[in-house]
């Protein structure tokens, strides 16, 4: 650990106070930048990797002298640009980012800005947001400039409107019947009632929304990320994507211009999304040539496709090995060939070790877990499939969506009985559907609801799983995605054989919730009364 004091820095009063605008401690040898343009930020690190000193000197000797000047951040993006050009190193654009927000954009293509995994996402939330609403007297879904311009035009708002008519309609009826159907008792508040019985009916009526449904995404993402992102959205075959690129990289020029510099020059952002654009076109047109549109078998909810090791005694020794890899001094192959030969208790006594007493799901085992690993097949409902997509720790491919799988109801819908008013909906969006697909393939998933299976696959490790399993089974979770990682979880256990792995995800639920987020508004009624007591005995 190092020293509080920085011994390799000396500075004048005037220089500390300075510093001290812009870094946290600045005689401290690990500090934080503050209250610097993210370019700056960025051309000091693209600086600081090929100098000798502190970050404190290069900044003092280096930046401090045109923080004065009108345009402070313009030197900066010339020293960027002549590093990133110079040395062609694409690590530069790491240590700079942005926070951006992404307002009205369907949901079929948060889903393709969410893509990438390095970056963070916030998401607005159908659990707790009505759409039932109107703004300008038009329900908020997206409106296809292909589709509006052309014959479909009137059909399509007629039929999204429809869906979005009987949403609006049964969201306080449901909401009725889920009151009378989980009473509150005298040790539930009725702040905490109201949330958890609007989330209750707002779940089970999230499936009548449409792929076309407008949603806000926030999104804190470094240079390179956002390169990535637009490069993607620029090659994409929606024209919703391909505009939202546009506007964003506009957006993104005024905060890290000189991050993006690459991403519409034709000879290199420009050539970068025409291959995206046609590997996907030329993979595509090799499915419909060789694979066509054969009847599709019907098929489980999961399905464990693959796993590895494939031998349950051979997953074992792997895990065993990589748990003690870092504590001898051994090759691989050498250590490995010991834990074989050992008696099954001493791989099970270490494997004890390794994972411990994992009292709270966050306490997660090492990267030896990571040497075991999995891929489901996975037909569910979109809903679904919209959480789980966002774990990024994982490799996740989806299918286009398409009403041809069918859909998911609710049981409880059949018991409050409006159920025929959901499967009303959900025939006028299927008839919708195949009216937009000969003429708009791609548009044609706009008309497609949250209630439609979707197809897609799920590799990930066992580290990962343990994760997203045991996170995505907890009572306050959804039903639906409740279902699939409850059935991975018995499938590697009871499949694969891994009982090792399946035994160590200790905070998977298996249980069946109801009312999913009561608890969970419980707990958080009893934080804030924690923080106002708290407040209240400092006052």
């Amino acid at each position: 650990m190092p020293d509080d004091a920085s011994p390799h820095v000396v500075l004048s009063a005037d220089e500390r106070e300075l510093l001290g605008r812009f870094v946290s401690d600045p005689d401290a040898s690990i500090f934080a930048l503050t209250g610097l343009p993210e370019v700056v930020k960025g051309a000091m690190f693209a600086r600081y990797s090929r100098y000798g000193g502190s970050l404190k000197r290069l900044f003092l000797d280096e930046f401090a002298a045109d923080l004065d000047t009108e345009d402070p951040a313009a030197r900066a993006e010339r020293l960027y640009g002549k590093v990133f050009n110079d040395y062609g190193d694409d690590s530069v654009a790491q240590v700079g980012g942005a926070h951006v927000a992404l307002e009205d954009v369907s949901n079929l293509v948060t889903k393709r800005i969410e893509w990438g995994r390095l970056a963070a996402y916030l998401e607005q939330s159908t659990r707790y947001i009505p759409y039932d609403g109107k703004r300008d007297g038009r329900y908020r879904y997206h409106r296809d400039g292909d589709i509006m311009a052309g014959p479909h035009a009137e059909v399509y708002e007629r039929e999204l409107d429809a869906v979005f008519d009987v949403y609006a309609a049964l969201v306080p009826q449901v909401l009725q019947w889920v009151r009378r159907r989980w009473p509150r008792d005298a040790t539930t508040s009725d702040v905490v009632y109201r949330n958890a019985t609007s989330a209750k009916a707002l779940d089970l009526l999230r499936g009548l929304l449409p792929a076309a449904t407008l949603s806000n995404v926030g999104m804190f993402a470094s240079g390179q990320s956002y390169e990535n992102l637009l490069l993607r959205l620029r090659a994409d075959p929606l024209a919703e994507a391909r505009d939202v690129g546009d506007h964003l990289l506009a957006q993104l020029r005024t905060v890290i211009p000189s991050f993006l510099t690459r991403v519409d020059r034709p000879d290199r952002g420009g050539a970068w999304s025409a291959y995206l654009a046609r590997t996907r076109d030329e993979t595509r047109a090799l499915a419909a040539e060789f694979v066509g549109t054969p009847p599709v078998q019907a098929s489980e909810l999961v399905t464990l496709t693959d796993w590895s090791p494939a031998d349950p005694l051979d997953a074992e020794v792997a895990l065993v090995t990589a748990a003690l890899y870092p504590h001898v001094s051994i090759p691989e192959s050498q250590l490995e060939a010991e834990v074989r030969g050992w008696p099954a208790e001493r791989r099970a006594q270490v494997l004890r070790a390794y994972v411990g007493d994992r009292t709270n799901r966050r306490h997660k085992p090492g990267r030896g877990f990571e040497r075991v690993t999995y891929r489901f097949d996975v037909l569910g409902d979109y809903g679904g499939f919209r959480d789980l997509q966002r774990h990024r720790m994982l490799t996740i491919e989806w299918q286009d969506l398409t009403t041809a799988h069918g859909y998911e109801t609710p049981v409880e819908l059949e018991e409050a009985g409006v159920a025929d008013r959901w499967h009303e909906a959900l025939e006028r969006s299927e008839a919708l559907y195949e009216q937009l697909r000969p003429d708009h393939p791609a548009q044609a998933q706009y008309a497609v609801c949250f209630a439609h299976r979707v197809r897609y696959t799920m590799q990930l490790n066992a580290r990962a799983a343990m994760q997203m399993l045991e996170l995505r089974s907890t009572p306050q979770g959804h039903p639906q995605y409740r279902r699939i990682v409850q059935e991975m979880h018995r499938l590697i256990g009871e499949r694969a054989g891994h009982r090792a792995v399946a035994d160590a995800m200790v905070h998977v639920d298996h249980g069946a919730g109801e009312l999913e987020r009561l608890e969970s508004e419980r707990s958080a009624e009893r934080r804030r009364e924690a923080r106002s007591a708290a407040g209240e005995g400092s006052a």
